[in-house]
């Protein structure tokens, strides 16, 4: 088919050329004290917060290289992690079940997991609102949503970061996670300093209703 007939099929394609360029802004995420104290952190906090099963399934997106996978297995959980590249390597030699997907087109059925924790993983997508609605598709009724994301306009400079693209504001997230499915949302404001100054990342905790 040409272009005049087959419109549809260039769009895609120029999507798909689009997302292939984007490939080259993947970098690795090696732990640091930080990210490794609010991982172990939040992963408490989110246990405490919320009766999850015994033997949770729980999706990691964006897992890096395995932080919150060792966390959620050590808990007793059945934890799955979607990274690419050298992160994917690196968690498979850990023994982690790890799967290289695109974050916007996740190859996982409705209603699988009890948790989806995102942290640090949206404000890599060109497609956030979509991402949210593929999480609540994903989610088991009454499965639980962590999102964690870095706020803009700190030392940090997360906004000029080459591999973010959703750099939001809170009342946006907040709007995004709501019509995404997730009426009842709670907020936590996690702030810290490094070595460029005072950061705050922001982590949203929703349930999808039952």
């Amino acid at each position: 088919m040409t272009k005049a007939t087959d419109p549809i099929g260039e769009r895609y394609r120029r999507l798909d050329a689009f997302l292939a360029r984007l490939k080259a802004d993947i970098y690795p995420e090696p732990p640091n004290g930080i990210h490794t104290h609010l991982t172990q952190h939040m992963v408490s906090e989110v246990r405490r917060l919320y009766d999850l099963p015994q033997g949770a399934t729980v999706l990691d997106i964006g897992c890096g290289q395995g932080l919150a996978l060792e966390a959620f297995q050590a808990a007793g959980f059945r934890p799955i992690g979607v990274t690419m590249g050298e992160d994917a390597r690196i968690c498979r030699a850990k023994g982690f079940d790890v799967r290289e997907q695109d974050f916007s087109f996740l190859d996982f059925d409705d209603a699988t997991f009890d948790l989806v924790w995102c942290r640090h993983a949206l404000e890599h997508s060109v497609f956030p609102y979509f991402m949210l609605s593929e999480m609540h598709r994903m989610l088991k009724p009454g499965g639980l949503l962590y999102v964690e994301v870095p706020i803009a306009d700190t030392g940090c400079k997360h906004q000029d970061n080459p591999n973010h693209y959703s750099v939001l504001g809170k009342s946006m997230w907040i709007s995004l996670i709501r019509r995404a499915g997730f009426p009842e949302v709670r907020i936590r404001d996690l702030n810290f300093t490094t070595n460029l100054g005072p950061d705050t990342y922001w982590a949203f905790m929703q349930r999808k209703p039952a």
